[in-house]
């Protein structure tokens, strides 16, 4: 069996590592299971790629479609006129898509449309209800044409079961970000500047921010910012800027004096920073999962979230996007009433093991 494994981003690379692992494991042990690692270059900068296959331990991708940047409909039509010739030379058995991002979307269309191949979706069935989320686009059109689900959640089984899918197709495995999370723990790295800064353990906050609805407008991006130092108490702020972000903030007369600006950062020396961080501010979705299962104390500057687990049952707040949410959260944080939060039910660091499980049984595949 031949299983293509499609990964484009950033949040891509961090779940499919342990995918890939599973699979090697079945298959050194006799399973006729294998695997094409397939790189559609939706990200490109080395901090967003090269270096999150390296620290991973990810095997250099079998294709590269090199998609690069663009608007959506660029981007989603080089990423499926790269993928249609490589099924159309050498067609698989399954495809893998994981996530929510263009590359989730194109590729599990190509392959439905390509020989009808069956497609497998990862963090299927997760919903935010924002269609004016790219992310909620691709979600939507992947889960319409796949056929077997992998999820997080009891929430997204049952997003998936009021949609019409037979609970035959839907597993609830659990989650392989975290799987990764918990295998890398120990390998986390302290980056360069955490010496020259002279930060402390829980003496600092972390902040990253790329969403459109909070840094296109550089007057909503400069209220946050300056909302978030004055709520500071003080703490060094570290702020990872994305490169969406880095060019508007450039553009605005934030004073970054209050900040520590940092490049987008490897994956190792990042979570080192979230570990030992007071708490996180963020408008990122995977990271909300981190947090959750590091115990970190996270505020989310979104109206909704896809990944309500982490706010019902994890250290996560959504706080929206409105700046004058921020002080009070910040007064609740250093009042010592943050809530402690758990971790939710089967993110334990075996989702992958359960998925190529799960997959063998489906296919039929002989075991040793």
């Amino acid at each position: 069996m031949l299983i293509d494994i499609i990964a484009g981003a950033r949040p891509n690379f961090i779940k499919i590592s342990p995918i890939v692992d599973a699979i090697t494991t079945q298959s050194n042990a006799g399973v006729k299971i294998e695997y094409r690692l397939v790189h559609t270059g939706q990200h490109y900068d080395k901090k967003m790629s090269h270096d999150f296959f390296e620290q991973l331990n990810i095997p250099t991708p079998h294709f590269n479609l090199e998609a690069g940047s663009g608007t959506q409909a660029e981007q989603t039509a080089k990423i499926m006129i790269g993928y249609e010739r490589l099924l159309l030379d050498k067609p698989c058995d399954l495809c893998i898509v994981v996530g929510d991002v263009t590359s989730t979307m194109a590729c599990s269309i190509v392959a439905k449309k390509v020989n009808n191949i069956k497609v497998a979706h990862v963090e299927g069935g997760i919903r935010s209800g924002d269609w004016t989320m790219p992310e909620e686009i691709n979600r939507i059109v992947t889960d319409a044409i796949t056929d077997y689900f992998f999820t997080t959640s009891a929430v997204a089984n049952n997003n998936l079961l009021k949609s019409g899918i037979s609970n035959d197709r839907i597993f609830f495995v659990g989650n392989t970000m975290i799987d990764t999370l918990h295998k890398q723990m120990p390998r986390f790295i302290k980056p360069e500047f955490w010496d020259q800064l002279h930060l402390n353990p829980k003496e600092y906050l972390v902040m990253t921010l790329h969403r459109p609805a909070n840094v296109d407008n550089k007057e909503k991006l400069y209220e946050l910012i300056n909302e978030v130092i004055s709520s500071s108490n003080g703490f060094p702020i570290i702020f990872p800027v994305h490169p969406r972000t880095a060019k508007i903030l450039s553009e605005t007369d934030i004073d970054t004096s209050k900040l520590h600006l940092a490049e987008p950062m490897s994956y190792l020396e990042f979570n080192y920073l979230v570990k030992y961080a007071r708490a996180v501010i963020t408008d990122s979705g995977g990271i909300t999962e981190e947090t959750t299962v590091m115990g970190v104390p996270c505020m989310t500057l979104r109206d909704n979230t896809e990944r309500p687990e982490t706010c019902t049952i994890g250290t996560n707040e959504l706080l929206g996007t409105n700046p004058a949410s921020i002080a009070p959260a910040f007064k609740k944080l250093f009042d010592g009433e943050w809530k402690k939060g758990g971790i939710p039910e089967m993110w334990d660091g075996n989702a992958a093991k359960r998925i190529v499980t799960h997959i063998i049984d489906l296919f039929g595949l002989q075991k040793p």
